[in-house]
């Protein structure tokens, strides 16, 4: 069967102060590498990795990546069926507008959808955008079974894990899918549909851009129940962990065949136990890999010593973040956040100390947050400043859907599930909070701005004051464009932003002059040989 996988553009916020970006899609290069071994034919229109300097402007913020009148006509017309993604909620009205203009165009064509958002928020997608199926949760075994249904045109009501509309048009939502155990066995993306250098080029990976960037999951899922995370609906709280060995394998691949140096985990919660961290970095290190690891979507804290983190710097480690959150122990405990400040302090000074680069989040205006909640926030950034580590980011609040706080909020009544609600993320780091984009009962949303830039203003005047030295060198590194810390990577992120608007005003129609690039298509007999499955 020829199904075109999609990856839709993303929006991008001018006024965001942040260094995230977005990045190659792990979850659609699962999904195209298990199509591809089951005889599909692949082809893949990326966005993103297309038109990567495509900024077009969409009121307040901008759109990343192709257009749908692009994506339209990179389509093969033989195609049989569509796949898309959506990892954030966040992008939701720019999918929902790419699959309207897909039905359009392909009207007999069945359009699948899956990724985080389509889990988190099904009927609101099913009932906004002409989507035929929806695939929840982990999909690649509900992709399998689905798309040989479509194939062989037979039933789907028996298939764990889909929505999808029935003759009468309601909604059927079949059960979950149980979770992958034997995550081994999972082939591995199929970065060969992707344009990597693209990404790279562009610096568009998460985490510090050490280099040439190819993203890694080793685990799947998080066992932990924090309150304004979208995991325990999309995963569930079950954590399954591939073996070191496959990891370094994968790795050990990329490096030979992409000469990709730098490898960002995207794992919800990579470190949980201490003996697989070990095994892993002294496989990297017997190996004599020369390449840079990093942890940029947080990780615990508890198995972190100075042997691990002595560990972690010799096998090619460079940057982790801890996520506390809060640093008000009554928040912690209402987010279901477990975590103290003796593990936090302890994993932070070996962390330090072995000469990690060190960051840390926190969530300000949590719901529950009164004014000795907000103290102890500046009070904890202050101490992780002196502490020696890195850098903070301090956004606000923003609620997931289908996640047990915002479900607490929806039963108040502060929540409608319109655009402006899913888009909320977007604005998280802007550098002043709207009334109607705060959910912090007891402050103004001027008063939690000033609490926002207290806290991040007593890290870096301890941190500045404490190692003085780190003023000339984000100066240098951002002159000769390198990262080496988050706050540099904001700054070259900036700049970047800076140079697509300039391009957008030049034109004077908000799009960006560049060539764009060819689709990337290949077919199953194109696949790697070498180690198109991991070895069980």
């Amino acid at each position: 069967m020829k199904v075109t996988l999609i990856h839709p553009p993303v929006y991008i916020n001018k006024e965001g102060l942040t260094a995230l970006r977005p990045s190659l899609p792990l979850g659609l290069a699962y999904i195209a590498s298990v199509l591809r071994d089951e005889g599909h034919q692949i082809e893949v229109v990326d966005a993103l990795g297309c038109a990567p300097e495509q900024m077009i402007q969409d009121g307040d913020i901008y759109r990343l990546g192709l257009t749908p009148e692009e994506i339209i006509q990179r389509i093969d017309p033989k195609t049989e069926a569509f796949g898309l993604t959506s990892m954030w909620s966040y992008s939701w009205p720019i999918v929902r507008e790419l699959i309207h203009r897909i039905k359009e165009t392909f009207s007999e064509i069945p359009i699948v959808c899956g990724g985080e958002h389509f889990t988190a928020a099904p009927e609101l997608s099913i009932e906004q955008a002409p989507i035929d199926y929806l695939v929840l949760g982990e999909g690649e075994e509900t992709a399998i079974a689905l798309f040989e249904a479509l194939q062989n045109k037979t039933e789907v009501s028996g298939i764990p894990g889909v929505v999808y509309r029935q003759t009468n048009d309601t909604l059927q939502k079949n059960e979950r899918r149980n979770r992958i155990r034997k995550v081994d066995e999972i082939p591995w993306p199929a970065w060969e549909y992707f344009d990597v250098e693209a990404y790279s080029t562009n610096r568009l990976v998460s985490g510090i851009y050490y280099g040439k960037t190819v993203p890694i999951l080793a685990t799947r899922g998080c066992p932990y129940q924090c309150t304004y995370c979208s995991s325990p609906n999309m995963w569930t709280t079950r954590w399954y962990a591939r073996t070191p060995k496959q990891v370094a394998d994968e790795i050990e691949y990329y490096h030979e065949k992409y000469g990709a140096n730098n490898f960002p985990f995207q794992d919800l919660t990579a470190i949980l136990k201490r003996q697989w961290v070990v095994d892993f970095c002294d496989e990297i290190e017997t190996r004599g890999l020369d390449i840079t690891w990093q942890l940029p979507a947080g990780t615990r804290s508890e198995v972190i010593d100075e042997e691990v983190a002595e560990l972690l710097v010799r096998s090619g480690c460079k940057s982790l973040n801890f996520a506390p959150e809060s640093g008000s122990e009554r928040t912690r405990k209402h987010m279901k956040k477990m975590l103290t400040d003796e593990k936090l302090f302890r994993a932070v000074h070996a962390s330090v100390k072995a000469g990690l680069n060190v960051g840390a989040f926190f969530v300000l205006a949590y719901p529950t947050d009164e004014i000795e909640d907000m103290k102890a926030t500046v009070k904890l950034a202050a101490r992780l400043g002196r502490a020696g580590i890195d850098d903070v980011s301090a956004g606000f609040f923003f609620p997931l859907p289908s996640t047990e706080i915002t479900s607490q909020l929806e039963s108040e009544g502060k929540i409608n599930y319109d655009d402006n609600f899913l888009k909320l993320p977007i604005y998280v780091h802007n550098k002043f909070l709207t009334e109607d984009r705060k959910f912090c009962d007891p402050f103004t949303a001027k008063q939690l701005t000033f609490w926002k830039y207290r806290v991040v203003a007593a890290f870096y005047l301890n941190s500045f004051f404490f190692r003085p030295k780190r003023i000339f060198t984000i100066f240098w590194n951002f002159l000769h464009g390198r990262e080496t810390s988050k706050i540099e990577s904001f700054l070259q992120e900036t700049r970047r932003k800076f140079k697509l608007r300039n391009k957008s005003r030049a034109l004077g129609n908000g799009q960006t002059a560049i060539k764009l690039k060819p689709m990337t298509t290949v077919g199953k007999e194109e696949k790697p040989v070498s180690t198109g499955k991991m070895d069980g």
